[in-house]
């Protein structure tokens, strides 16, 4: 296994995580589509236990970049991928990696909520099943009312376990997915503009459970809105035509960005 230092310094590197141990670290990664570089030689350092947030104008690379995280780019033809990326010292592109169990470990929720036509209960009892969580009915049912439950959904679905997922609303469809990924027991949950089909009450109980969950996960978000930023995440990275311009404390990069790009976007001069 190729294993890499957790504790090497990069510019992108927000003084908070100098020194310390991180969940994903990326170094000199390059992803290209066909000829298009949407990702231009990338290092950062993505703490556990935190919400880091990706934002910058659209095609910026901020969306690739998180599906490479779970290797989800692997579906896409053309793609190529230089550089390492690791989850907990281990290279996610090692030839041996087994790439279903790490999309367990690394879960994914997508901008439209994307419930399987199946029961409530179906949906997350989907996955503990298939990756053998669960030895008998019992300890399935027990994961998956504790997902429902981390996932802010269980009271207001707890008469309907049996009802279609796609009948909930918008808003307890996204948390239905969100408890779908959990019922695996992840380790990083990768949000890829969770909210941006949500109305602005959905919108408000998604940011407060992402707020739940980051005691338990290292989580991600891509987010086009820089107030949803600012509310949710400890940090944030920019991009800007595939290259990260800057990663810090939140307060730091809207308030004091050190790069003229990085100001220039969030006061609104482009985006």
């Amino acid at each position: 296994m190729n294993m890499i230092p957790q504790t090497i310094q990069t510019p992108t590197t927000p003084d908070i995580l100098a020194g310390k141990p991180v969940k994903i670290l990326a170094r000199n990664v390059d992803i290209h589509y066909g000829d298009k570089h949407a990702i231009k030689n990338l290092s950062i350092d993505i703490p556990d236990r935190a919400v880091s947030s990706f934002i910058g104008p659209s095609g910026c690379g901020k969306s690739t970049f998180l599906r490479a995280i779970n290797r989800m780019n692997d579906t896409i033809p053309g793609c190529r991928i230089a550089g390492d990326i690791t989850l907990d010292g281990q290279n996610i592109y090692d030839r041996a990696i087994d790439v279903v169990q790490l999309r367990a470990k690394v879960g994914m929720v997508f901008q439209k909520p994307n419930p399987f036509p199946k029961s409530v209960f179906e949906n997350v009892a989907y996955g503990p099943r298939i990756h053998g969580l669960a030895s008998n009915k019992t300890e399935l049912e027990e994961i998956v009312v504790a997902s429902l439950r981390k996932a802010g959904l269980f009271e207001e679905v707890k008469d309907r376990l049996d009802h279609p997922g796609t009948g909930l609303s918008g808003g307890q469809q996204q948390r239905l997915c969100i408890a779908r990924a959990i019922a695996v027991n992840p380790e990083v949950i990768l949000m890829d503009e969770p909210c941006s089909a949500l109305d602005p009450i959905a919108t408000a109980r998604i940011e407060e459970l992402i707020d739940e969950l980051r005691q338990n996960f290292c989580i991600v978000i891509v987010t086009h809105s820089m107030q949803q930023a600012a509310r949710v995440s400890q940090l944030t990275a920019f991009f800007h035509l595939g290259t990260l311009v800057e990663f810090g404390d939140t307060g730091k990069v809207f308030t004091a960005p050190r790069d003229k790009r990085t100001q220039d976007y969030i006061t609104g001069r482009f985006g």
